[in-house]
């Protein structure tokens, strides 16, 4: 297929198009920022490029993984995220209907699921982790990035109700490589490797729930996607998981205590929320390749981390 991958320039984008064209696609990406698999340097806002691409090469699907990101909302005024986030994706929808397409893959984010009271966890007085599937609401975004997010799944969600595109939209959990903008105890590659418990993915297991997303919507019609690391728990395990995560961690990972402690790394004392990832494995047969599992083997067998780790990441568009 022609597919129009938009944020080609990006983390994710950089490690999808080539996986896509691998396996036969024609990719034409489109980002603000130059890149090796950037075409076309422009914005998702303007209307008019994205028509001319449609035209000139023949799109016939989208991959629409760019956006303005949470820690933007420092460099960008809000304006610029409704103009991105929101426009972008009514812009693309509007040009993939009046193609005709049959699919529209939309990446969207987990972080939009966050309220305020979720963010708090323990501190803020909750008595067990938040079990964080499709079904989970009332959804209460707590930033300008969330609302604009969800903005554009509900655009997605209407276009194929009016229009019968099918639509998958992709909640991705964490898989950025900079360190956390917010936390400090656990950094680096401790964090990222607790958040395969319960909250993050591989960029190289997003680039395949895209494929899988990509190949799987049609005839599914309108369907949403929370995407993570499967987790090892249970929802019978939310309250202690607040209480006493190590417990918890040591029942399903008996090795987990001496490989943190012979690397100098903590396990979480509490964990505040788990993404349920089980509806993508049912609809859409992906399951991420890497999980907690995973760290401890790589522990075990002085390997290196199986994630990708760079606290100097800078996204393109600040690069130029």
């Amino acid at each position: 297929m022609k597919l129009l991958l938009t944020g080609s320039s990006g983390w994710l984008g950089r490690f999808l198009a080539p996986k896509l064209e691998a396996i036969g696609h024609k990719v034409v990406g489109l980002d603000v920022a130059p890149g090796d698999h950037t075409h076309i340097v422009g914005s998702v806002a303007d209307r008019s490029l994205i028509d001319k691409t449609f035209s000139d090469h023949g799109i016939e699907a989208v991959i629409h993984a760019g956006a303005l990101h949470k820690p933007d909302i420092v460099r960008y005024p809000n304006s610029a995220f409704v103009d991105v986030n929101v426009t972008g994706t009514l812009n693309l929808l509007e040009a993939a209907v009046q193609a005709g397409h049959d699919r529209f893959i939309f990446t969207s984010t987990t972080s939009l699921m966050i309220s305020e009271i979720i963010r708090a966890g323990r501190a803020g007085g909750a008595e067990k982790a938040f079990w964080l599937d499709e079904e989970f609401g009332p959804l209460k975004p707590r930033n300008i990035y969330g609302v604009t997010k969800i903005s554009a799944e509900h655009l997605c969600r209407l276009y194929h109700k009016l229009h019968g595109i099918n639509v998958a939209v992709l909640r991705t959990g964490r898989f950025f490589p900079e360190d956390d903008d917010t936390l400090e105890v656990p950094s680096g590659p401790n964090l990222k490797a607790n958040e395969l418990l319960n909250r993050r993915l591989t960029v190289e297991d997003a680039v395949d729930a895209h494929i899988a997303a990509l190949d799987g919507i049609v005839g599914l019609g309108f369907e949403t996607f929370v995407l993570s690391a499967a987790t090892p728990f249970d929802r019978e395990d939310c309250k202690q998981l607040v209480e006493d995560a190590p417990s918890v961690i040591a029942h399903y990972y008996p090795e987990a205590k001496a490989l943190y402690e012979e690397k100098g790394w903590v396990l979480p004392d509490y964990i505040d929320r788990i993404y349920d990832a089980g509806k993508a494995e049912r609809l859409l047969g992906f399951r991420g390749k890497t999980d907690f599992a995973s760290i401890l083997e790589a522990l075990a067998n002085d390997r290196p981390m199986p994630f990708h780790h760079d606290p100097s990441y800078i996204s393109p568009k600040e690069a130029t």
